[in-house]
């Protein structure tokens, strides 16, 4: 019985272990993240395209999104899903003149694309006014004031992107101080842009794993008034609702991390997979062991091939294995299979060799007959006996 016991204990504190340093990764496995693309655009003479156009429109699900370039052509959007492929337009005077097929996004936001009008007339000089008289006072006045305020706009938006550079190269350095004051410059200068919301939330939530006690509580919790205030932008971005999620998790806001990661799953139907174990993460985090483990199963009913997810789901079957009075391991039904498809879906990947091990272990049986030393040494010695 006590062998018996013992067995049990080794198999459930193993699954225990291997569940609890699961959890502490799986959000950086599972993160969505967002990234930017920028370049030049030219009219069909060379010169700077000012105040372009250019359309920005994902092909692998629904997703448009545009800018204007500034008076030396140059354009930049951020806040773009990583990975996603674009199909870059740049759009003149009403009219497309130029296009960039298959652009992916990458984590470092360097996909630089350039575009030139091609084919077609220059653009066409202003027209003389309808009199042909000259320009009266008041409206030269009116035109000189729009141009003034149109530099005066054009200058803003170049401290905006100083600023949202600057707190991006902190950012990524890992220089967390540095990006929040730099990335709140941003929203002070335009508080409209949703992404400059979101990656001032990243810097203070990411920078709030390098303070403790108020300090810490303190930076995480203007975190997520960071990416709240995102979402009140831009409510049908699936990143910021992800990764809102995460935050609320770190500060232990479990319900409301629930609702977020699954908003992100509704918006974004081809990513829910990813969301959805984000979700079965912080609930292992949490404790919520059967809820954890229903998150695991959406994840293998949206995206069957997510091997990950039939790990974890295999791990939390084999929670429920029992142990017989020969020392056996009864696994429920289903617990091989989620680790045989872990390793048909990834036969070398980082859970490959845990995912052998716990169908070895399905397979051990415990000795659990006790033999005194001296009833082992008279048997063999009979044994023995018997061979002459």
């Amino acid at each position: 019985g006590g062998l018996i016991l013992m067995a049990t204990r080794i198999i459930r504190c193993r699954v225990l272990a291997v569940l609890g340093w699961l959890a502490l990764a799986a959000f950086a496995w599972a993160q969505s993240g967002t990234s930017f693309l920028e370049g030049n655009a030219a009219t069909l003479d060379g010169k700077p395209a000012v105040g372009a156009i250019v359309k920005i429109e994902r092909t692998d699900v629904k997703g448009n999104y545009q800018v204007k370039t500034d008076k030396k052509g140059k354009w930049f959007h951020a806040g773009l899903p990583l990975g996603g492929s674009f199909t870059i337009t740049l759009v003149l005077n009403g009219k497309p003149v130029d296009q960039v097929a298959g652009v992916k996004t990458k984590m470092d936001g360097t996909s630089n694309i350039n575009l030139q009008e091609k084919g077609g007339a220059a653009a066409e000089a202003a027209a003389p006014n309808e009199s042909g008289r000259a320009e009266t006072a008041e409206a030269k006045a009116a035109r000189e004031k729009a141009i003034k305020e149109r530099e005066q706009a054009m200058a803003k938006n170049k401290a905006l992107n100083d600023a949202f550079t600057a707190g991006m190269t902190a950012l990524t350095a890992k220089q967390y101080d540095e990006a929040v004051t730099q990335l709140s410059k941003g929203t002070e200068l335009d508080p409209t842009q949703n992404v400059v919301w979101a990656q001032l939330a990243a810097a203070y939530v990411e920078g709030s794993a390098t303070k403790t006690g108020a300090d810490q509580a303190a930076m995480l919790n203007k975190g997520l008034e960071s990416y709240a205030k995102a979402i009140e932008l831009k409510g049908d971005d699936p990143a910021y609702h992800n990764n809102y999620g995460l935050a609320l998790a770190r500060a232990k806001k479990i319900p409301e991390a629930q609702a977020e990661l699954k908003k992100a799953a509704e918006i974004d139907p081809p990513g829910a997979g990813r969301y959805y174990y984000n979700l079965g993460a912080l609930l292992v985090n949490s404790g919520q062991m059967e809820a954890a483990a229903e998150a695991f199963k959406k994840v293998i009913e949206v995206d069957p091939n997510y091997a990950d997810a039939h790990y974890q789901y295999g791990i939390y079957l084999l929670s429920k294995a029992s142990t017989d009075a020969s020392g056996k391991v009864t696994p429920v039904p289903g617990t091989r299979e989620e680790f045989s498809k872990y390793l048909e879906l990834q036969p070398t990947g980082q859970f490959a060799e845990a995912s052998k091990g716990m169908l070895a272990s399905m397979e051990a049986t415990v000795d659990t007959q006790y033999v005194s030393p001296e009833a082992a040494a008279a048997a063999a010695k009979k044994k023995a006996a018997k061979k002459k």
